[in-house]
């Protein structure tokens, strides 16, 4: 049979995707969001700090001109000293200065040449006031601009600073670029770093998986290699899973070896009866059929108790069990008396049919062996509650102690003169132990016979 590739899934096998990709995919995501979100503001804060310098300078020269500026004998405006910026002497320099009054000619920097500045001056700006205009073709300005009333007249003068945008929007294309690069440059060392991160951190798994491959291959039965803490709890379950299933397997070969030893002898004894041609063939066949059925029926029980415990659901309340057995036990016994009592909620963990078969067995006999009473008490034991205790008593004459071990041999019997097969202890004490509990002779201290104490896991609470 060809082997699955290591790379991926068995064909069919249902699965949620890759983990890794799923990894990747939230690490990218995250990343392009905070990048992203981070160059935005980035951009916004410099891009700010940049126009607000810009528009500082700005302010100064408008400020200067304020203070340099006078009224003139002939009522215009002029300036007491020069304006320090050697720009706005000259033409088309980008920087420029106007100054503008109703019914007033234009007072404009030389820069301007043979243009004006295009001012409202029907507006009253107290603060300085600025904006973005496309007056000049070719040439987007950055205005700043304020109303002011000059000492010794009462016209209203608009003072404005303009300069051309191009050195701000250089001055923004670089840090914009800038920015860009340095975002796609730690994107991508992020994005390396998910990935290094992602495949080493998913590194035991691939370890576990090639150890279970190994464990195939090589025929181990456990995954001994060293791995992150976080991953030995999955390692450990399954060596407890291997555990598991290597117990059932070397029950199933016990059980296997068990029943072809018990059917050896009933079948060499009837083979050699049928060559001889003996007289009592027919008996003797008879007698060792049934021998064969009792370590047939057995086996199934043994079986049957394997196969529902390893499905790890099992749930049965033990008062609703005795009550079902003592109906049907009543009528076969209906001199004896049976009493019943004890916790009514406990559950155990085993299997309700299970659980019939061994109390039924018990009750039936301590009815038939014991001497007309019969007393179930039924009650959780324990400080922590983990198990249950059945104690099941009668009044007859009790089992000596060094015979109470013999009892639980297969087709051990003490009393040959009532009907049975000597198998029912034998598969209640097996059954018992599959389930993980244990049972007990002992002599009644209340009603002097037997007593039997079965001990079995309770069931874990439903969450």
């Amino acid at each position: 049979m060809p082997h699955q590739a290591i790379g991926g899934p068995a064909a069919g096998t249902p699965h949620t995707g890759s983990l890794r990709r799923r990894m990747l995919l939230i690490a990218f995501a995250w990343i392009s969001v905070l990048l992203l979100g981070g160059g935005v503001a980035l951009d916004r804060t410099l891009t700010g700090l940049i126009t607000r310098n810009f528009d500082d300078q700005l302010g100064y020269m408008l400020t200067a001109m304020v203070a340099s500026a006078e009224i003139g004998p002939d009522g215009e405006v002029f300036f007491s000293r020069p304006l320090g910026d050697q720009r706005f002497l000259e033409p088309n320099s980008g920087l420029y200065w106007q100054i503008s009054g109703q019914g007033h000619d234009d007072f404009p920097s030389r820069s301007l040449w043979d243009r004006t500045l295009k001012m409202k001056s029907d507006h009253f700006d107290q603060q300085p006031h600025i904006y973005d205009s496309d007056q000049f073709d070719g040439e987007r300005l950055r205005i700043i601009e304020r109303s002011v009333i000059l000492p010794g007249n009462n016209t209203l003068w608009q003072f404005a600073v303009a300069a051309s945008r191009s050195p701000l929007d250089a001055q923004l294309r670089r840090i914009r670029l800038i920015l860009v690069w340095s975002f796609v440059v730690l994107g991508l060392g992020l994005a390396a770093m998910a990935t290094l991160q992602t495949y080493y951190g998913l590194g035991p798994l691939r370890r576990v998986r090639l150890a279970i491959v190994r464990l195939r291959e090589d025929g181990g039965t456990r995954v001994t290699e060293p791995l992150p803490l976080e991953v030995q709890p999955l390692v450990q379950e399954l060596n407890a899973l291997l555990a598991h299933s290597e117990q059932q397997a070397e029950e199933a070969r016990t059980h296997a070896g068990n029943l072809a030893h018990a059917l050896k002898t009933p079948l060499t004894v009837v083979t050699n009866a049928a060559t001889a041609h003996a007289d009592d063939l027919a008996e003797t066949v008879i007698r060792e059929a049934a021998a064969m059925r009792r370590h047939v029926d057995h086996h199934l029980a043994r079986a049957r108790a394997v196969g529902r415990r390893a499905s790890g659901l099992s749930r049965a309340t033990v008062w609703e069990s005795v009550e079902a057995v003592l109906r049907a036990v009543v009528r076969l016994y209906p001199e004896v008396r049976f009493d019943l009592d004890g916790n009514r909620e406990v559950q155990v963990a085993i299997e309700r049919q299970d659980l019939d078969e061994i109390l039924g067995n018990l009750i039936e006999n301590a009815a038939k062996y014991g001497g007309g009473s019969v007393f179930i008490t039924v009650e959780a034991a324990g400080s922590d509650a983990r198990y249950c205790n059945i104690w099941i008593e009668d009044d007859g004459m009790g089992i000596p102690e060094e015979a109470r071990e013999r009892l639980f041999t297969r087709g051990a019997r003490l009393d040959t003169g009532k009907p049975g097969t000597g198998l029912g202890l034998a598969i209640v004490r097996d059954v018992v132990e599959l389930y993980g509990g244990s049972i007990e002779l002992g002599e009644s201290e209340d009603l002097g016979g037997l007593l039997v104490t079965l001990r079995l896991p309770r069931a874990r609470q439903a969450k």
